[in-house]
């Protein structure tokens, strides 16, 4: 079987992305596909058998796509690049249009096949639930699509709410206003917006109104109108807050509701109200549902390993959600 070293014209771009800094990317590539990556310049050669290099193409093609949109390259770009070629699978191919915003690691763009498909769902329905393991951007890309339509006007404010489970009763004993008291239990969300806005105009925007935050249980009672609404950590709301939730959507608004059924807090994992939710609303026009799994996590590779462990002792105590 011929070793013969195969060329692979790209960009410069897309050439230092699939080497990657001090050739990290390159030696993911080897080591998946047994193959040798040299970047002589002009391209890419592969040097390995027809098997190997085969699929290292196209893990390397995929790379450098992305590459020559714009994107900056990771090594969790590169190890889902090198899982769809093992697979067949095929990834996204685009930075969905340009309608999610740039971020300060760059363009925004989905990095598996199910993100593109939660994008898609987004961007089609009025309510969305995205349910998976941590780690796999549910919760980011639900903030990045909510940035993007605030940014170029489609809503008018991005409220995200989430149930302060660990505060329970005590929420109102913490010191500070209601921003303050819930802040702590918000943090993965207040990353993202940083990381896409920015912190002098998430700043300014949310002394303007036009991002809110309020623990679930102060949204009881409101109409919410044009407005993107993110329900984080979903799992943790009982039924009764979940159906109050889902009933505040006014006109022109729209609403994600992100969560992970295996992580449930509540005392009584019964009372959890997102799988119900699911449940009850499969199905009905204007909600979409996008599953997460561990093939989904752009995290360490190792959280993908845990994660992994995790379903399987689940679903051998036949507890698999």
């Amino acid at each position: 079987m011929s070793r013969a070293p195969e060329f692979i014209n790209l960009s410069d771009a897309a050439a230092r992305a699939v080497a990657g800094a001090h050739s990290r990317h390159a030696a993911l590539i080897e080591d998946a596909f047994d193959v040798l990556v040299e970047t002589p310049g002009g391209g890419v050669s592969l040097t390995g058998d027809s098997k190997g290099r085969t699929a290292a193409k196209k893990a390397v093609h995929a790379i450098a796509e992305r590459a020559d949109q714009g994107l900056d390259i990771s090594e969790a770009d590169v190890r889902v690049a090198i899982g769809n070629a093992r697979s067949g699978a095929a990834g996204p191919l685009s930075a969905n249009g340009g309608a999610l915003p740039v971020g300060r690691r760059g363009q925004v763009a989905p990095k598996t096949k199910t993100q593109a498909e939660y994008l898609q769902a987004l961007a089609r329905n009025e309510l969305v639930f995205g349910l998976g393991p941590a780690g796999t951007g549910k919760t980011f890309l639900a903030v990045a699509h909510g940035a993007g339509l605030l940014l170029r006007g489609e809503v008018d404010r991005l409220i995200v709410s989430r149930p302060a489970v660990e505060a329970g009763e005590r929420l109102g004993f913490l010191p500070g206003d209601l921003t303050e008291k819930v802040d702590p239990y918000m943090a993965p969300v207040w990353e993202a917006l940083t990381d896409i806005l920015g912190a002098e105009q998430l700043r300014r925007r949310r002394e303007k109104g036009e991002i809110e935050v309020a623990p679930i249980a102060f949204l009881r009672g409101r109409t919410l109108a044009h407005a993107f609404v993110i329900v984080d950590e979903a799992q943790n709301a009982t039924r009764l807050q979940m159906k109050m939730v889902l009933t505040r959507l006014g006109e022109g608004a729209r609403m994600v509701v992100t969560g992970d059924p295996t992580q449930i807090d509540l005392v009584n994992i019964r009372d959890s109200g997102l799988a119900h939710a699911v449940g009850l609303l499969d199905g009905v026009k204007g909600v979409g549902i996008t599953r997460f799994s561990a093939e989904d996590v752009v995290r360490h590779p190792l959280v993908e390993r845990i994660v992994r462990a995790y379903d399987a002792d689940a679903a051998k105590a036949g507890r698999a959600i």
